[in-house]
């Protein structure tokens, strides 16, 4: 059994996945890991199991994958460039979009699913609008600690987004 604590704090990038390699070629090898971090990044990539503590008790248990479908909070962001492409998105998707108009982007609820995404390609392509960039986010760690330590608390103002 090894324990580590925060292993990879002050890290440069290459170092932190050189350490990263290390740990799982000790898990490969059948070394038992616990490790603690407040890098949830690091958490996703390297553990099986994963608790989260508030106040000192653990709040949520899980692999990361079944802490992430816990939470809420997935979602489509459009951007545009063109304020009357933003405008004929925004009439087109008013029931399901959030505006933020000095953006010129909208935010859309949508877990992400082929269908899901389908559907509002679908919405914008009968309106003949096209966005100049479409984000999917899915919930990450970083959801899961912020619903589950602050329920009341916002979630992160920059999402961790895939830009397709």
């Amino acid at each position: 059994i090894i324990f580590l604590d925060e292993p990879t704090t002050g890290l440069d990038p290459r170092s932190r996945h050189n350490m990263w390699q290390i740990i799982r070629e000790l898990v490969a090898d059948g070394a038992t890991v616990l490790l603690t971090t407040q890098y949830l990044e690091e958490a996703d990539e390297l553990a099986d199991r994963i608790a989260v503590l508030n106040g000192g008790k653990i709040v949520a248990e899980g692999t990361p994958d079944q802490l992430k479908r816990q939470i809420p909070g997935g979602h489509v962001r459009l951007r545009f460039t063109d304020p009357d492409a933003y405008r004929s998105a925004s009439d087109a998707l008013r029931d399901a979009a959030a505006r933020d108009d000095e953006a010129l982007t909208l935010r859309i609820a949508n877990d992400g699913s082929q269908r899901e995404l389908r559907a509002l390609l679908d919405r914008l392509d009968a309106a003949g609008v096209e966005a100049d960039e479409l984000t999917v986010h899915t919930p990450d760690l970083d959801d899961v600690f912020f619903a589950l330590t602050d329920p009341t608390a916002a979630l992160p103002a920059q999402p961790k987004e895939h830009v397709r």
